[in-house]
Order: structure tokens, then sequence, then C-alpha cells
């Protein structure tokens, strides 16, 4: 039928048309302009498929862009069918005859105005809304490929007794649906009462009815839909309640049913329910009734009943049934999300023993035997001695360490050590003259492991290196030392080509290299050099002379990069780190499989509970997805990358995680069988931090397994704040070889200390077993302190070292001159029912910018030790003979000292000089002058250290009594300050 309106036209005004020239000028730059936004996109789709045909993980790239562009045309499409047929269908049904009024006369203005173009807009408009739609749906290709492919966890939830799969892989796709569904049935009636509009089927102003039967009857039918839908969800809201967020004590984030839900917002979902599918019918009923009075009532009630049965009635019943005795109401519902959060966090295992913490044994001597077996104290900090391997092992200025170096353990002399390792990685801040080919053709690789043992330092406070030098040589043998991936190679290279690559240099100078790998995606053909050009916004890729046969491009050449990028399902931890395998070096990365739909598991942020004083500093640290909000996490993963190939391997590490068995289905044949790990990368295999971090989070509150304690927070804990620095942000995590109460032996181990909430003395003492491959790996022990005694906690015990006299002068004295102390890690060791405290003290001195070991703090029992070496220390607290001390001069004729003898007095004055010295000597790398400088200081230091004994002998009092001043010795010679180490 053809359209109403028409009316006299205006004149013509003839406008001139731009010459052939400048038509063919502006046709040209169009066709180029397309062109060139078409290669733009061709080059990031064709690059992405090179990268991943690289790297063999082609089939993770075509299973994700298949099912993408999948949802895409079936979302997009059906979105653009249910609006264009409703457009139609509304333009089909328009009145043959418009009412004569103003209304209607504007109106046909419109109408004449866009009935040349009618079909081109019906068009237009159904495309934009489709590919929005399709763009939305593509979005969610892993909620389709965890529904498609999802499998049973075997465990069912409380309430409805449903599979936990349902809640982790059905729901959230059900509910894309409802959400699509929600969306075509309001865009469908949008566009549907704007044609009616337009055509007279509705009206505002015009007199006689407001809508013609038709019209009425095409908008309760779409109308009905949405309510229609509005039923299922209100039907997928009471499944909905197992994995709702809850307000319900907000720092647990509460997941799960609760007394008001169950008996309140349930049975209110099922009523809604009801109401809202009779509310459906009626407005369905219009298309014969062809009146809205009906539908319209339901409506209205249906909105009033969600207000009071939806909002209101729980309300009444969380306040007067719930709240005056809350504990009992809410117990039920508690002990399920107990159960469940435990689960859900793999703590349920968890091994809660309560320890005295306080000694058992009078025999120090027995005691001080026990410490070796008992822990090896790493005294060498990861997180403090970076600079010093930078200092003493860069070799180069393009050469570079991890700002936090790694724990891992090697075998020397048939026993596992502890031990600190970092690569030698390319820094292209340090090359001498940066320009395109220096920075990504000459300067493509790092050089080398350098590790030191975890537990010792030399006598100037250096690491003992056990793996040095460049090329590095010492213990772990023959391995490849090109470092082409790792975590500061964050930049291209480009390798393989005519144009040779610096490997490293020595006495004899530079030696240059050619890449040999099969890594990286080849540069000899002309589309894929475009194609890279246009990527990396580098035009000289294109025509550079450097580039020829065999060149090759690397980049994504961080480690947790590339296992992300093959991997997209996993969340990465922050920590990878660097072992040597079987004569390759290869980055050990863990990676995570998480849901947020395990029902009565409480949720946690990622990024909040793996925080810490180490990744408020460095970024590279964080955990990726760190905003991910998750009530479920594996380690499930175990990911390497090889420094050399980049070659990435996926290994299953936990069998039966349902999350990681629906992805391997979902991505066949590339994640490995943990049967192929081999021995020697097992070896080096450990627990995750960031694993290990969420969990002790959780275990502040979750450590309860009843209900009433829960609710009453009387045992809820804290992790402390780390107190070797001011950050503010909680104590990281320590890897240390150690033996809990019940174990017989060491084990690698991974540990964290707990405080009572507000308070700092100590709680708990938490260690998981990190020796992968053992039987007891990943067993969670706590230690519970009492309540009724006070331990301290590691913010009193380094408070203790901070005020103590002695202590306090002898580091007033370290920081002489421009030097500055630094606090390594302060370790926790159970010991015979007390706590042992070992902390390391470094010293950045003058000129040298870079940490030594130059004390070490002990305490235990109360008694508090600061000596040159940890053997020192031991002997000090446990009362064990130490080197015998030298006898005085015998010329010396030293009158017995009191409180302010001018003999201690001169002491101390000639140990700072002698300090002093030994700083201006290591300025000048005088070595001869600053070891004659820490012989002096230790003279100084042991005439101190003698006249003080002296005076306390003569003053009637003993070792370990009280000084003159009437302030307690830290030790039994009540010495003012240590022997420093020479």
């Amino acid at each position: 039928m053809p359209d109403r309106g028409g009316g006299p036209t205006g004149p013509r005004i003839r406008v001139g048309r731009p010459s052939r020239r400048v038509r063919t000028l502006l046709m040209t730059l169009g066709v180029l302009a397309v062109l060139g936004m078409a290669f733009t996109m061709f080059a990031g789709f064709w690059t992405d498929w090179l990268w991943y045909r690289s790297v063999n993980y082609s089939s993770v790239f075509t299973t994700t862009l298949w099912t993408k562009i999948g949802l895409f045309f079936v979302f997009g499409v059906l979105m653009a069918l249910a609006v264009g047929f409703n457009i139609w269908l509304a333009h089909r049904l328009r009145p043959p005859l418009s009412a004569m009024s103003m209304e209607q006369q504007n109106l046909d203005r419109y109408r004449m105005g866009i009935a040349p173009y009618k079909k081109w807009l019906l068009f237009g408009i159904t495309a934009l809304v489709g590919l929005i739609a399709g763009a939305s749906a593509s979005g969610q290709w892993r909620t389709w490929l965890m529904w498609v492919n999802g499998v049973p966890f075997g465990q069912k939830d409380p309430q409805f007794k449903l599979d936990v799969s349902f809640y982790a892989f059905d729901l959230p796709w059900y509910r894309f649906l409802l959400g699509f569904g929600f969306a075509a049935a309001i865009l469908s009636v949008i566009a549907a009462a704007l044609t009616h509009y337009l055509y007279g089927g509705l009206r505002v102003t015009s007199p006689g009815a407001r809508a013609t039967a038709a019209a009425t009857g095409h908008l309760s039918v779409l109308i009905g839909v949405f309510v229609a839908l509005k039923a299922v969800a209100y039907w997928l809201d009471r499944y909905g309640l197992a994995v709702k967020s809850s307000d319900f004590r907000a720092t647990d984030n509460w997941t799960g049913l609760r007394y008001v839900d169950a008996n309140a917002y349930l049975p209110a979902k099922t009523i809604l329910f009801c109401i809202a599918v009779i509310c459906a019918l009626l407005f369905f009923a219009t298309i014969w009734r062809r009146t809205w009075q009906l539908p319209v009532i339901g409506f209205g009630l249906m909105v009033l009943s969600a207000i009071l049965i939806g909002g209101l009635y729980p309300a009444i019943v969380q306040k007067f049934q719930v709240q005056p005795n809350e504990q009992a109401k809410e117990a039920p519902y508690v002990e399920k999300n107990l159960e469940a959060t435990r689960k859900a966090y793999g703590i349920d295992g968890t091994k809660v023993t309560d320890y005295s913490g306080t000694g058992n044994t009078e025999d120090k001597t027995k005691l001080r035997d026990d410490v070796d077996s008992t822990a090896s104290i790493r005294i060498m900090d990861p997180n403090v001695v970076s600079p010093t391997f930078q200092q003493l092992q860069q070799i180069r200025n393009y050469y570079a360490f991890p700002e936090n170096l790694d724990v891992d353990r090697y075998a020397k002399d048939g026993k596992d050590q502890d031990t600190v390792i970092g690569l030698r990685e390319i820094n292209l801040a340090g090359i001498p003259k940066k320009n395109w080919i220096n920075n990504h053709f000459r300067y493509t690789h790092g050089y080398g492991v350098v590790a030191a043992e975890g537990t010792s330092a030399d006598a100037q406070g250096r690491p003992n290196f056990t793996e040095s030098d460049l090329p590095s040589k010492g213990d772990l043998g023959t391995y490849e030392q090109r470092v082409y991936y790792g975590e500061k190679t964050t930049t291209y290279s480009i390798v393989g080509g005519p144009q040779k690559e610096i490997d490293y240099s020595d006495d004899n100078g530079e030696k240059t290299t050619s890449y040999k790998g099969d890594s990286g995606v080849n540069l000899s053909n002309p589309v894929n050099r475009a194609a890279y050009a246009v990527t990396f916004g580098e035009p000289q890729i294109l025509y550079s002379g450097a580039i020829g046969d065999g060149s090759r491009i690397l980049y994504n050449r961080t480690p947790k990069e590339r296992v992300e990028a093959v991997a997209p399902w996993l969340t990465i931890d922050g920590d990878a780190y660097p072992a040597v395998v079987d004569g390759r070096i290869q980055w050990i990365v863990d990676a995570y499989t998480t849901t947020n739909g395990y029902p009565y598991s409480s949720r946690t942020t990622l990024g909040d509970t793996t925080a810490d004083s180490l990744t408020a500093t460095n970024d590279n640290r964080a955990v990726v997805a760190q905003q991910n909000q998750v009530n479920y996490i594996r380690n499930s993963v175990k990911a390497t990358v090889d420094a050399y190939t980049g070659k990435v391997k996926l290994f299953q590490w936990d069998a039966e995680d349902p999350v990681l068995k629906t992805w391997m289905k979902a991505f066949p044949n590339t994640v490995e069988p943990k049967s192929d790990i081999s021995k020697s990368l097992m070896d080096h295999l450990r627990y995750p931090q960031d694993l290990f971090k969420v969990q002790r989070e959780l275990l502040t509150r979750y450590h309860v397994k009843d209900a009433t304690t829960f609710l009453s927070g009387s045992e809820v804990w804290q992790v402390p704040d780390d107190p070797t620095n001011r950050s503010g942000s909680a104590v990281p995590p320590y890897y240390l070889s150690m033996k809990m109460p019940d174990q017989k032996a060491q084990a690698f181990s991974l540990t964290t200390t707990f405080t009572p909430t507000g308070r700092d003395n100590l709680s708990a003492f938490m260690s998981v077993d990190a020796e992968a491959g053992t039987s007891d790996y990943g067993k969670i022990r706590i230690l519970k302190l009492p309540t009724n005694t006070t331990v301290n906690g590691p913010k009193q015990v380094q408070s203790q070292f901070n005020s103590q006299e002695d202590i306090a002068e002898s580091i007033r004295l370290l920081r002489g001159g421009d030097s500055e102390v630094e606090y390594g890690n302060l370790l926790t060791v159970p010991l015979d029912g007390g706590l042992l405290y070992v902390e390391p003290v470094y010293v950045r001195g003058g000129g040298l910018k870079y940490p030594l070991l130059r004390k070490v703090l002990v305490t235990y029992g109360g008694q508090t030790a600061f000596e040159n070496t940890l053997d020192d220390a031991l002997n000090k607290i446990f009362g064990a003979d130490g080197p015998a001390a030298e006898p005085p001069d015998e010329g010396d004729t030293t009158p017995p000292p009191t409180s302010d003898n001018p003999t201690v007095q001169q002491a101390l004055e000639d140990a700072q000089k002698a300090f002093d010295a030994g700083q201006e000597a290591l300025k000048k790398n005088d070595w001869e002058a600053y070891g004659k400088a820490q012989k002096d200081l230790e003279d100084a230091l042991r005439r101190a250290e003698d006249a003080q004994a002296e005076a306390s002998r003569a003053g009637g009092a003993g070792g370990g009594e009280s000084k003159p001043g009437g302030k307690p010795s830290s030790s039994p010679s009540g010495s003012p300050s240590p022997k420093p180490s020479s």
C-alpha cells in the first residue's frame, strides 16, 4: 500500500559539481583510505595468526576466532531479525487513513522524506543493532565454551541438590541468553512503537482512539514476551540465590542463602514467577480482546507484588525474626558457607594444631643443635640482594637482573640447598648507543644464570655465588645460556638474518652470534614484513637491508605474556621463576583455573588478596587479571617457557579439577598430562605464592569449623604488615626449607604468620609443604598459639630489635656517613615449642650503592642477639661456645669501667673512626685499606665489650643481669655492639 502524504515541492537549486579531476582524486583517496583501513585490520589478524602458529598453538587461535565469529553472526542476525521483523510488521499493520489532525500532518512530512529510503533505512537500523548485539555476544566466548563443554563437579549444592557445574557453567550462559532476550524485546518494543506512531497506529494528540487494534495487539505480544522473560528471570533467580553476593558480614564477601533467603526470598521468587506467567498470558490474550485493561492491571499487580513480596516481606523477616536471634537462625547457613568455602579454595585439609609458643627444653646446647636440623635458615633475601647481583655480576651495562630474585633448590654434594637465583637479562637502557639497529638487531638477548647460596655470605657480606661470571660457570654444569625470553625482555627483536647479534664480551672483545632457534615469525615473506611494519608502526621493517633470508621477529617475550596468550582461560601467577632443567633455562609459570559460580563459597578479589609489600613496589609481581572476583581456585596447570626458544608447554597439574577438564575439552591437545613432567623439572616445581596468599587470607576467618565461633568473630586473624619496610602492605610469604613439629625432616616450605585483628602479638604460624612430587605437597599446617598468653608477633619483634640499646647503638654506627641500613626477610621458625626469629641486616655503604650482609638479628625466648654471622648469633642466644675472645694486651692498665667510663667511650669513638675509614676505602675501591679499617673496628668493639663486661663484674652483676643504668642486657656478654665482619 502506498504511503500517504504529498504536496508541492520547492524550486530546485543547481549546485556546481566538482570537476572530473577532483572527483577522480577524491575517489582515489577514498579507495586508498578504505584499503588502508582494510590492510590495518588484516595486519592485526594476520600477525596474530602467524604468532600462534609459531608457538604451535594455532588451535587456540582458531577455536577462539571461530567461536567469536559464530556468536557474532548468530546473535547479530537474531537481533537484526527481531528488530527488523517488528519494524516491518508495524509498517504492514499501519492504518490505511490517518486522522485529520495537526499531529498527523506534521508526521506526513517525515513519512514523505523517508519514503524513497525505507528499505535502506530498515537495512541500516537492523544492521546497526545486529553489529552491536553481535559484538556483545562475541565477548561471551568463554561462557559459551564452558557451557557447551562443561563437565560435572561431582558435588551438589545443599539447597537445590544440583551439581556445582550448573552454577559454574550453565547458569552464566542462561543469564546471558536471558539478557539477550530482554534486549531484543525492549528494542523491538521501541522500534515497533516508533513505527506505529510514524504511520498513525499510535496517536498522542489526535482525536479518537490512541491506538489501532493492530498496534494494540502487536505491542501487547511484545510486552507479553518481555513479561514472560521476566518470569524466567524470577525462576533463575531462585538458583542465583546460591551464588548471590550478600551484605551479611561484608568483610567475608558472603555468597549463598541465608535464613532470609531460604525463608523469604525463595518463596517470593516462586510466587512472582507464577504472577509473571499469568501477566504474560493476559498480554498475549490482548490479540483477541483488543484491550489493554486486564494486562495493565496484571502488570501493575506484578510490580506491586515485586515490591511487597520481593522487598518488604524479606525486610520484615530479617528485622523481626533474624536480628533478635541471629546466631541461632544463621548458624545452619554459616555451616554450609564454611564447608563450601574451604572446599572451593582447597583449604579443607588444613591441619590446625595448638602450639605453646614458649620453649620446653632447658638444655640450650641441645636447642642449638636442633636449629640446624629444624631449618636451613636463609639469610640471603632475594628481594634485597638484586642490586648486589647487579653490581657484582652485571658485567656489562646492557645486562640487568629482575628487581626481585627467586628462591629455588639445587643439589650440592648430594644435598638440596636453598638457592637465590636470577638471570642476566638484556637491558636496552644500558646499551652504549641507542638506535633502531642496536635496539632490535644487535642487543637481543641476555646471558647466563647467576646463583648464590641462600644460607650463607662471604666475609665481606657478599653472596656466596655458586654460578657466576660471563659466560656463567659453577655448580649448574653445561646449559644453553642465552636468554631471549625473560621478565625484562619487553620489546621485539629481529634475529637470524644478515645482521649479527652481540653475544657477550670478554677479555678478547665482543663475541657475536646468530639465533639458531625456530622461535618467532619468518620475515622473508614481504606480506609478513608489511603486516609487522603496520602492526608495530615501524616502516623500516618493510625496507631495511638488515632483514633478509632467515630473519625472524621475536615478540611477546615475557613468560607470563606467552602463557596467558596460549591459554587465555588461565589466570597467571605473579611470580614466574627460572630454573636450569636438562641443559636449558626454563621459566616456570604457575597458572590457575577459577570460577565465580561455586555455590555458598565466599568471593575474593585476586588483586586484593595477593597484594603485599612486594607487589606494592613491583608491578611485575602482580597477578594477571587481578581484578577478577572468584570463589573457586585451583593451581591446575604448571607451565614452562624455554628462555632460548620461547617454547611454551602446559602440564596438567590437578587431574581432578573439573574447570580444567572443561577447558581441555574446549581446547584439546593443548595441555600435556602430568606424567610428561620430567624428574628434573619436578625437582624445581613448588607451591605457588599467589595461591598461598589467597588461602592465607581466607584462613584468617575460615580456620574455624563451627558456626558459633565464626559468627562471634572472636577467632578472626589478620595478615600482619611487613615490619621491615614502610609500605604499610602485608608481609609476603617466604620460601624456606624447614621442619614443622609433626615432620621428621626438613621440607621446602612456604610460610607466613597471623596476628589477632587490631593487635600485634602472634596468633598463628602457617606453613605449606611446597616440595612438588612429595606425598605431603600442598598440605597446610597451622600452629595456633594460645589466646591467654602473649607471644610477640613480627612487628613487636622488629620493634624490640630497633629499641634495644646496644643494638640501636650498633645500627647507628652502621648508618655512619652516608650508609643505609636495610632489613631483610624476618623469618619465623617453630623450635621446641617456641618461635625463633631471624632477620639479616644489610648495609649500603659509601659509594657502593648495593647491600652487603653485615649483621644477623636473632631472638628466641626473650633473648636477642645481633652478631656478624648467623652462627655467632645462634651461639650467643643458646649459650654455645663461640670463638675464644682474644685476651687484652698485657700493658693494658685500664681501670674497671663504670657506666660513664671514658675507656668505653674512647673505644666507641675509635670504632666510629675505623668505620668511617672503611667507608672511605670502599668509595676508592681500596680493599687493603678497607681490610685494615675492618680489623681496627673489630679491635675497638672488642675493647668496648671487654671494658663493659669488666664493669659488670666489678659491680657484682653477671652476664645477662642489669647493666649500669638499670636496662637489661640482651645477651650474656652485655656487649653494646657486636663484632663486625672483617
